[in-house]
């Protein structure tokens, strides 16, 4: 017997059975008939679906870590690992090194806005799926850890962008492996 209709049978029987409260034949407790005829079981989850909602919350949940990343020069809160392998977890602790042997921490919270799955193979050897996604680090702040004073910034740059990235669904879970911004606004 398969495990749907496991399920099927076992709500079955719950339903028939259902909870007592102790009074025999009280009209009021009874369930209708039509309640037990109305359950279906539910239709199984669309692998691509799943594995598309699964990447976008590993996206986010990568963001979060680098907000931790970079806001710690001891390096201790550094649980990037867990969301990203490859060329995306290499730059990134380079990057926040080298930041920190400067005396700089970063402070504030990053947006990422409207992260849109633009394509994904969930049938490759390692699944994968591309995001595209509007960056928004204009509530990032650049601190001297010495005088915890904000640094100024170029007032040109972007503070709000494109970016692209690579996720892969590695035996531990899926991890982002590569991101690209793309140098124009959103």
């Amino acid at each position: 017997m398969c495990s749907a209709t496991l399920l099927v049978v076992a709500c079955a029987l719950t339903t028939a059975t259902g909870c007592s409260s102790g009074k025999a034949d009280d009209p009021k407790e009874a369930p209708s008939p039509s309640a037990s005829t109305k359950q279906t079981p539910s239709k199984p989850a669309d692998p691509n679906e799943t594995a598309k909602n699964e990447a976008v919350a590993t996206y986010k949940q990568y963001w979060q870590a680098m907000e931790r990343l970079y806001s710690d020069s001891s390096g201790k809160n550094n649980d990037l690992k867990q969301f990203a392998a490859g060329a995306a977890l290499k730059n990134a602790e380079a990057d926040a090194k080298n930041m920190h042997s400067k005396g700089r921490i970063i402070s504030g919270h990053v947006a990422v806005g409207s992260p849109t799955v633009t394509s994904a193979d969930i049938s490759r050897k390692i699944p994968n799926a591309t995001l595209s996604s509007c960056l928004d680090i204009s509530h990032w702040q650049v601190i001297d850890s010495t005088t915890k004073k904000p640094t100024a910034l170029p007032p040109t740059r972007l503070t709000k962008y494109v970016i692209v990235s690579t996720v892969e669904r590695w035996p531990e879970g899926w991890r982002v492996i590569r991101d690209e911004p793309q140098g124009q606004k959103c």
